[in-house]
Parts: C-alpha cells; structure tokens; sequence
C-alpha cells in the first residue's frame, strides 16, 4: 500500500539541494565497528545525538533513521544494495537529515523504534528504517526496503519523495499521526498494569505451546532465541504443573534444534546474534537433559558450552556478555566444568570492566555507568549463577547491589516495573518517555530478567521482600503479554517460578 503521493524526483531533489547544501557523513569518529563502516557510504549519515534532531528542525526535514547491527543479514543487504547506492545516497542527503545506530551499541533506541514501525507498518525485526519528525517521532516506517521498485512503488527511490512531498504538504497530519504514535507506546505502558490470575498465566502458556507445535509441524525454523525461551517456558511449567504435554512440546522442538545441521555450530535465527541463539538453547537443553537423561541432549549441551566459552570476550557490550556468561554458569555442574571456569574468569573481567559499586553496568567503554536496565538485570543473573555454581559470596553481593541500583535508578514507584533507562534520552524531545521492556527480542525482556532476578535473589537471601518485589513487577506488566504468543515466554517463566516458589495464594488475594 502506497502511503504518499508522488513527486518528481528531480525537482525535490534540486529544490532541496539548492536550498540547504550537502550534508557530511560523520561514521568516521563512531565507537562501533559496524558504524565505522558506513563512513565509505555515499550517505551523509548523522550519529544518534541532539545534533542531527536541531539539524533536522534547523533545515525543516523530517529524519531518516536506519537501525542496523553487524549480526543481521537483512541489514547487511540493505547497505550493500541500498546505501552503496551513491544516487539514492544523493535523494537522501537533499531530502533528510539520516541519522544512523547500531542495534547493539543503542538497544534502548533499536527497541523502541522497532515497537513504533510495528504500530505503524505490523512489521517486526531488523533492519529499522523509520521517518522522524524533528522532536523524534515516528510517522512512518518499516523493515527493509529495495533501492529500487517501480512496479509495486515500495523502493526508496520512490517512497523517498512522497514521504518528503507528504511532510511539506501535509505537515499537521503527519504531527498528529506521529503523536498518536507515541502515544499509543505511551498507553500501552501505562494500562499493562493488571491482576495476575493463574488462569490467564495458563492461557498465555498454551497459546505459547500450541505455536511450538504449529512450528514443529510445519518443519518450520526453530533457531531464533524466541524459540528457545519458549522451550525453557515449557519446561518450567512442567516441572511446576506434572502436565507431560508441555514436556512433549520442549521436547519436539528440541529434537528439530539439535537435529538441524549446524545446531550447536554456527548460525542462529536470520537476523540475530548466533551466540546469543546459542547462549538461549544452552538454557533450554540443560534442563530438558536434566529432566529426560537424553544421551543426546548431553552431547548437544557439552558441545554448546564449548563453543560458548569461545565466543565470551568477542562481545562488546555488557548485557549481552553477561548473558553468555550466566548460561554457561547455569549448565549442569557435572558437565562442562572447564567451561564453568572460564566463564568465571570472563565474569571477573566483565566486573572489573564495567561494573562500579552502587553505580551500576555500563553497556560499552563509551557509555556511562547505570543506564539500561538490561546491562543491570543480565549481569545480575550472572552472578547469582557464579553464586550458585562457586558458592563465592562476592557474586551474592554484586546481585544485591544491582537489585539496590535498579529501585534507586529504574523503578517505575507509581506504577510498578522497570523503565529500560536510568534517566530519559535528552536527544529528542519525544523520547523523555522510557519504556518498560518486558517481551522478549535479542535478550529475554527486561523486566522478566528483572523478576527472575529478585526471585532467585530471595531464594539465595532468605529475604521475602525480594520475592514482594518480583511479584509487583510480574503485576506491573501482566496486561502488556496478553497475546504476545512466544514473546513473552521469559515473562510467563517468571510468573510460573513465581507460583512455583510461593503457591497460588499471592495471586489469589489480588
């Protein structure tokens, strides 16, 4: 469906250029190799800071913002049939301000975006390409787009101008569609506040089984890290409910995963980190080996952790280090110790790296400490794993400090959750308004890691008030899963452990 009517593209493109001169492509100086890449782009490619949105007002442009990362195939054939395009470059230098992030250094940017292209278009994934308003608002968007399609008019080459065309003309449309936008983002968060009953958690979880099922049955692809949350859902809810079809379910899918050619090899899902695909089934096949004794199960596990203990260190930001690092320690003791005592030493270093008492993770070198929630949450869990498995009352007592970091920083006290900030993004004036992640992308949500965390974390303490909290976070966002299907498979986890750890009565006073 065509959103804008057309223009001509030579008198746009003359008019803009004439008016407002050429732009500089500022890739050079960014922190991230996928970044610096785009430097050699015949786009003037902006980074993500209040420059390029005071930019965006002072030329009266709307912004073209492309999310991308190093592991998404799709993002890779964007830039190279796409911006290497040194015309196409040309229509956007004269018609945009384009401002450029990486997926991995900027989640909390990527994720937002990415949920405000699926409002717009009812697309999900990445590459994100959207279009902004100057106050960062987006009013239209999607995923990948051809350089050129004449036929169907869904390449840039064409939608370029009439999103240009649909600015200048139609400029109190386009304000009021960006805010209702944002605002439905805004509302969301807000009313995800609701009575948590068992019944609907059990709803939710066999909606979550029936589309394992369908995926199985379809030979359908079951290597992205969603998937692997929902076999981990299914197995908890086994081990809680003694229903053997959740068990059934984990295990057809598991036997399509570890069965694929390369299971414990090399690539995940298309457009995601492959370790973080394999970090994701390493906390799906423990358990199923646990409970099964599957000789296979063993050998695909051992195998993982291998690799995994390969990959810890290769990555760049602390979140997803963590991660890695926490399935690993989280692996049976009796296999892959070698494994288990790397990924302490990668856990030490990751500590000394980007951790600070009563400060917080930050998520690179170059950005401060105590910003994202994920960045807390992920290195948490990893510690209480590094507890679990060293029995080092050190890793105890970073836990306790995160969970102290994330009431002072990210608490949301009217409400309930966690914001995916510490502070709200001053770049664009939409932004101020954090979110409260809680689905699962390229890591399990951030507030299902959240309540994973406090439960284990009263677990270990004996502290009830851990476990208080974890059920006001579960409370907090129970509205926002309701047909999120394998989403919210790490959210419906920690609402199983939940009932697990504490029975039905904590749901059924509410």
């Amino acid at each position: 469906m065509r959103a804008f009517p057309s223009l001509p593209l030579a008198l746009v493109a003359l008019a803009c250029v004439s008016e407002h001169g050429p732009l500089t492509n500022r890739m050079a100086q960014s922190s991230t190799r996928y970044l610096t890449r785009a430097a050699r782009q015949p786009v003037s490619w902006q980074p993500w800071g209040r420059e390029a949105f005071a930019l965006a007002a002072r030329l009266d442009r709307p912004v073209l913002l492309y999310v991308g990362a190093d592991d998404c195939r799709s993002c890779a054939a964007m830039d190279r049939e796409v911006y290497e395009d040194a015309a196409l470059g040309s229509m956007i230098d004269s018609l945009f301000v384009p401002v450029r992030v990486d997926r991995d250094e900027r989640p909390d940017v990527a994720e937002r975006y990415e949920a405000a292209v699926r409002w717009l278009a009812g697309l999900s994934g990445y590459p994100v390409t959207a279009f902004l308003t100057p106050d960062g608002s987006a009013f239209f968007g999607g995923t990948y787009f051809p350089a050129d399609d004449p036929v169907t008019g869904r390449g840039l080459k064409q939608i370029l101008p009439e999103v240009a065309k649909s600015y200048r003309e139609r400029r109190a449309f386009i304000v009021q569609h960006a805010a209702l936008v944002r605002e439905l983002t805004r509302t969301r968060d807000a009313q995800a506040r609701s009575v948590l009953r068992p019944a609907a958690i059990e709803a939710e979880v066999n909606a979550v089984r029936g589309s394992l099922r369908l995926a199985v049955a379809s030979r359908g692809a079951l290597r992205s890290f969603t998937h692997t949350q929902a076999v981990s859902l299914m197995l908890v809810t086994y081990r809680r409910t003694g229903d053997s079809s959740y068990l059934d379910a984990a295990r057809a899918a598991l036997d399509l995963m570890v069965d694929s050619a390369d299971s414990t090899g090399a690539d995940g899902a298309r457009d995601e980190p492959p370790t973080l695909v394999r970090a994701g089934l390493v906390r799906a096949l423990a358990p199923a080996w646990a409970l099964t004794g599957e000789a296979r199960y063993g050998a695909a596990l051992l195998a993982l952790l291998n690799r995994l203990t390969r990959d810890v260190g290769r990555t760049t930001f602390a979140d997803q280090e963590a991660y890695v690092i926490g399935s690993v320690l989280n692996g049976p003791p009796g296999l892959g110790a070698s494994a288990a005592t790397r990924a302490l030493s990668a856990l030490d270093a990751l500590l000394r790296r980007a951790y600070a008492p009563g400060r917080g993770v930050r998520h690179s070198a170059t950005a401060g400490p105590g910003v994202l929630l994920q960045d807390q949450v992920q290195l948490a869990g990893a510690c209480l794993a590094a507890y679990r498995r060293s029995g080092g009352r050190r890793y105890l007592l970073v836990a306790e400090d995160l969970a102290s970091v994330l009431d002072r920083d990210f608490a949301d006290s009217a409400v309930g959750g966690y914001f995916d900030s510490a502070t709200g993004d001053p770049t664009a004036p939409a932004l101020p308004d954090r979110a409260k992640p809680v689905l699962d992308g390229l890591l399990p949500g951030g507030n299902a890691s959240a309540a994973q965390v406090l439960l284990e974390l009263a677990e270990a303490t004996g502290d009830p008030r851990y476990r208080q909290r974890a059920e006001a976070t579960l409370e907090a966002l129970a509205g926002a899963v309701s047909r999120e299907g394998t989403r919210a498979a790490s959210y419906l986890a920690a609402a199983e452990q939940a009932l697990d750890a504490h029975g039905h009565d904590w749901l059924q006073r509410h």
